[in-house]
């Protein structure tokens, strides 16, 4: 069984975290920012465990909505699963830190809490298509770039814990893409949508926020709004809009979008936490300008 933790980031529904219960004792997926520790350990202990219980946490990837506590699970003793590319920035998150403290400034501690580091020997890296078993689970990583070149989904039979690159989608809202710098690539998200169809899965749980039974629908619509917001921005990169005038028509257009599905200014709020409008507007440039430079000149 897997429940959904939610940990409350400055409204519901914002980021979570599940918990996968086995014979061998429960699994941790995602364990959200440091800031939510506490928030973390109370849902844990609703389900009767303490942090201390967690032998084993999976992240999809190293952002800080992700595995920005993961540390603080090691701390008790569990092992931390994740991504080759991803290990050393959580046995040495010093750049990782730095370049979101150039985004966020002086709200890092506010929002993402406090920076600490992994131990080498408590870090499992794992592979493409590895399958690690606990009790009767076997969990086997997807290498899924698109959102970060360092993303894993994780399947559990037709269950997938999906991370960042099958979306965010809130209660009766759409599902929109996360789009921050500095790795959004198109066509890599777009093959790793393709690789997620093959499996006929029948759930996905989505850190942002909780879960979906109706997969291919889900994924169509995913991909169809990435190429809308990338070919947004192309044009507007085409016609020579600033930074601050992109950033302004972005966020007018998304929560246009959202309140055009019927959503309250409550259920838009959740998704502005969950995936700010301006951060995709600097990521879809960066991808622009970075490979494909000669379709934006203006």
């Amino acid at each position: 069984m897997i429940h959904i933790l939610d940990l409350h980031d400055r409204a519901p529904r914002v980021i979570a975290s599940f918990l996968l219960e086995t014979s061998q004792g429960p699994v941790l997926f995602e364990t959200g920012p440091e800031s939510r520790f506490s928030v973390l350990l109370d849902g844990l202990n609703a389900l009767g465990y303490a942090a201390s219980d967690i032998k084993h946490v999976f992240v999809t990837h190293i952002h800080l909505d992700h595995a920005g506590a993961a540390w603080r699970m090691a701390e008790r003793g569990a092992t931390i699963y994740v991504h080759p590319k991803g290990a050393p920035h959580l046995v040495d998150p010093s750049k990782l830190w730095a370049s979101a403290s150039r985004i966020y400034g002086d709200r890092m501690e506010e929002l993402w809490g406090q920076m600490g580091h992994v131990p080498e020997g408590q870090i499992e890296i794992v592979q493409d298509g590895q399958v690690i078993r606990i009790g009767e689970a076997q969990i086997e990583a997807l290498e899924t770039p698109g959102h970060a070149y360092h993303h894993h989904a994780y399947r559990i039979g037709e269950v997938l814990i999906g991370g960042d690159v099958t979306g965010v989608k809130i209660g009766r809202g759409p599902v929109l893409p996360p789009c921050p710098p500095p790795e959004i690539h198109i066509e890599a998200w777009r093959a790793s949508l393709a690789r997620l169809r093959a499996l006929k899965l029948n759930k996905i749980y989505l850190t942002h926020f909780g879960e979906t039974e109706e997969v291919g629908p889900h994924l169509d619509a995913l991909e169809a709004r990435l190429l809308e917001w990338a070919d947004w921005i192309k044009q507007q990169l085409k016609a020579g809009l600033t930074r601050e005038q992109m950033v302004q028509a972005f966020e007018a257009y998304v929560t246009n979008t959202l309140r055009a599905a019927g959503l309250s200014e409550e259920e838009v709020r959740e998704y502005e936490f969950a995936d700010p409008a301006w951060m995709s507007v600097d990521g879809l440039v960066r991808y622009w300008n970075k490979h494909h430079p000669e379709e934006v000149m203006s």
